[in-house]
């Protein structure tokens, strides 16, 4: 069976950062689903969204179909990421070929894109 590689990001919990007003804190959020949705328009994100009530610290997920270098970088630049929101651990990971796949699925740029959802 052939596999394929993939780069599974979990967001973290971040070490904080500067305080942010509410303006503030909506434009940073508006921000990272806009980041998120330009890396699948990309071809590179196949699927990411928060995990309510996660006990351990995570965030969220986002599977990716680059290699974790890359990943890395390309989380680096996500604007919630540089504000302090989240860490970023990847991880490697494969799955039978076919198995995952990019759709067409629109992502949400903004929250209130995502509340219309």
């Amino acid at each position: 069976m052939a596999l394929e590689s993939f780069t599974v990001v979990f967001l973290l919990n971040g070490p904080g950062g500067e305080p942010q007003t509410e303006a503030e804190r909506a434009a940073t959020q508006d921000a990272h689903l806009a980041h998120l949705a330009d890396l699948h328009d990309e071809g590179v994100l196949i699927a990411a969204g928060p995990l309510p009530d996660a006990e351990w610290g995570t965030r969220g997920i986002a599977v990716l179909t680059c290699d974790a270098e890359r990943a890395e970088a390309l989380f680096a630049d996500d604007p919630a990421v540089r504000a302090g929101w989240f860490s970023v651990k990847t991880v490697p990971w494969l799955a039978p070929r076919g198995a995952v796949a990019l759709t067409d699925a629109p992502f949400p740029r903004s929250a209130a894109e995502a509340a219309a959802g």
